[in-house]
């Protein structure tokens, strides 16, 4: 009889605990708190306010977002970080600006966030995450200063993540018998001998405007060229084999283009494959959610999607957004809360099937997110190539880029020799980088 009574008291004991743990709520210190966020003018995140509501349902809290183009959102940032008492309690950043933020210690270090148990909910599965944007947009402090290592903090969470993906129109390549390039030989032939095929029609459309749209181009191909910016000691060798066929491999991509093609930018080069004037793009995914849309699009249902060609090695871009907690942040710990919350597997896979560029492997993979959109899972297993080292976070990289990319657009529009204008590069990053004291410890 005392067996069971105990037994039975027991049992009663667990059940109140079973149901004291069941009716936790990890939000409810924060309910009724505004959290204000500062978002891009971007597809993600206009998909992201779709379920805004039912963040707040399910938490009490509520979000105001203030979305603005993503210079803009820059320019706000800046002044905003730099203030004692900030507007936001949560930024999403353009990926270069990490850099930034972190050197001038903007960014709240996430660790203590995922360290407190009433915070930090045990099934998030950051492994989920996809590797290089993590790393890419929000690791600092490892290996090189802004990639991941035993030296590496967490400052941000991938939001918004793009990557370099081919699309190509089924109709043509049909017609004329041709199977979509998987290598970048194939690529660049192919890329010519369209506009012999048919008449008038451009092989593949790529930035190619004078500055960051041309640098980003040639970065783009330098990847998986096996080109780098830098070497491991810092030193430019962007004006190596490596790079001077990646220019060279951007110059012959730009001549075989629908006329103007050299100045064309993002939105340009993506308008000349909507509008049907040209037969391939290789460029951010972000461009997969217009192709079928029939207001901007003229090839609805004629574009399939394959992985960025593969050179020695695959590459492809990471680029996007990140979202972090800014230092000055009012609400930090309900920040968190929100962003825990969009980067959950729930939350991903709500992003995702409102037309958002999910984060992680699961969605990509997800039945029902590949249903709607097809192209999920060809997009997920690019993102496994996702290189975080296409391009160098690092504080002086703006100026860097500008430079590249101005004298790029020479090689493309003034036929400037491409050894030569690679190596003025060279020298003059290697004065900049002279001059920010990578060299210091350089014997």
């Amino acid at each position: 009889m005392l067996r069971t009574f105990k037994a039975t008291a027991a049992a009663c004991v667990a059940a109140a605990l079973m149901a004291g743990t069941a009716l936790a709520n990890p939000y409810e210190d924060y309910e009724g708190t505004t959290l204000i966020v500062n978002f891009p003018a971007h597809p993600h995140y206009d998909a992201v306010r779709k379920i805004l509501p039912q963040f707040t349902a399910e938490t009490g809290i509520e979000v105001e977002v203030d979305q603005l183009p993503y210079l803009k959102m820059r320019e706000r940032q800046t002044l905003e970080l730099a203030q004692d008492e900030g507007e936001y309690d949560l930024i999403s950043y353009v990926v270069f600006s990490k850099a930034d933020y972190v050197y001038a210690d903007q960014l709240e270090n996430l660790a203590k966030y995922f360290m407190n148990p009433k915070l930090a909910d045990p099934s998030y599965d950051a492994d989920d995450l996809i590797d290089g944007y993590v790393y890419n947009i929000g690791f600092a402090g490892g290996e090189k200063g802004y990639l991941p290592g035993k030296t590496g903090s967490l400052f941000g969470i991938p939001f918004g993540s793009e990557t370099s993906i081919l699309g190509y129109r089924t109709d043509i390549f049909e017609k004329h018998g041709l199977e979509p390039p998987t290598t970048y030989e194939e690529m660049l032939e192919l890329a010519c001998k369209i506009p012999e095929l048919e008449p008038g029609m451009g092989g593949l459309a790529s930035r190619a405007a004078s500055g960051h749209h041309a640098s980003h181009a040639y970065l783009l191909h330098l990847s998986p060229l096996g080109g780098r910016i830098f070497d491991d000691n810092w030193k430019p060798r962007m004006n190596d084999a490596q790079g001077v066929e990646a220019a060279q491999a951007l110059k012959t991509i730009v001549d075989c283009g629908v006329e103007g093609a050299m100045s064309f930018g993002f939105g340009e080069a993506l308008n000349s494959f909507l509008a049907g004037d040209t037969a391939m793009f290789l460029d951010s995914t972000v461009a997969a959610g217009q192709v079928n849309d029939p207001q901007k699009s003229q090839v609805v249902g004629k574009v399939a999607w394959v992985m960025h060609p593969e050179g020695v090695r695959r590459g492809s871009q990471t680029g996007g957004f990140g979202i972090g907690i800014p230092k000055n942040a009012e609400n930090k710990e309900a920040a968190f809360l929100l962003m825990q919350w969009l980067t959950s597997k729930k939350g991903d896979k709500l992003i995702a099937m409102e037309g958002g560029n999910p984060s992680r492997f699961s969605t990509h993979e997800d039945e029902e997110v590949n249903e709607k959109f097809p192209h999920m899972s060809t997009f997920g297993e690019a993102l496994k190539y996702a290189d975080p080292d296409w391009r160098p976070i690092i504080p002086v990289w703006g100026k860097i880029n500008a430079d590249l990319g101005t004298t790029l657009s020479k090689v493309l529009t003034e036929d400037l020799d491409i050894q030569e204008a690679l190596d003025g590069v060279a020298e003059r990053t290697e004065a900049t980088m002279e001059e920010a004291g990578y060299y210091t410890w350089q014997q």
